[in-house]
């Protein structure tokens, strides 16, 4: 199964736009495989709380670190309501072969519609092994490797080192279009031309 997940504020973005090129090609490829789309902006995950840290000490506590056991850490009503929340989430987790993130860098980071439902869905020692990993982003500026800001990527550094440092998730693709503000910001648009080649690259590598 593709779980797709799309957390740009616009309607009509560059993540967006790779990720469901990214999905169109998977589904014609598998499309017996199953298919799930969330829209984490405009149907967002709430943050967790208390009752959900909960849940978290008494995984940890108890040791347990097959999914399908979370359940038993349920105990109290407020648990209970936590637990509404996280099992739809964790169910399309734990069915997924692929998981497929659009999002933009915001901030130097991503959106925190996408945090909470990372958030939600991680739990002490947990692991995703034999799943995959793409992520399709849109970047304002330049953040390769070489570039000035690289150092200020905490977007693709953060998503990778928590899929493979905490899901232990060794299959991990990033799809970038960069210099996206060279459309609209006058300080830029000498680097318009370069938008322009990182998009077509990027749409190429998602249709691929």
């Amino acid at each position: 199964m593709l779980l797709h997940l799309d957390a740009s504020a616009r309607r009509a973005s560059f993540s967006r736009r790779l990720s469901g090129v990214y999905a169109e090609t998977w589904r014609v490829a598998y499309p017996q495989a199953g298919y799930v789309y969330r829209d984490l902006a405009t149907q967002p995950v709430p943050h967790i709380g208390e009752a959900w840290t909960e849940l978290c000490d008494y995984i940890l506590e108890h040791e347990i670190t097959d999914i399908s056991r979370y359940r038993e850490a349920v105990r109290t009503p407020a648990q209970r309501q936590a637990w509404a929340v996280v099992e739809p989430l964790l169910d399309e987790v734990a069915a997924a072969e692929v998981i497929l993130i659009g999002t933009p860098m915001y901030n130097y980071s991503i959106p925190s519609a996408l945090k909470a439902w990372l958030d939600q869905i991680t739990f002490p020692k947990m692991s995703l092994e034999g799943r995959s990993f793409v992520v399709t982003s849109a970047r304002g500026g330049a953040y390769g490797p070489g570039t000035p800001r690289e150092p200020y990527d905490h977007q693709e550094r953060y998503l990778r080192d928590f899929f493979k440092g905490h899901f232990r998730v060794e299959d991990v693709t990033f799809i970038h279009a960069e210099l996206v503000n060279a459309r609209l910001d006058p300080a830029l648009a000498h680097l318009r031309e370069r938008h322009e080649e990182s998009l077509a690259a990027a749409l190429k590598e998602a249709a691929r």
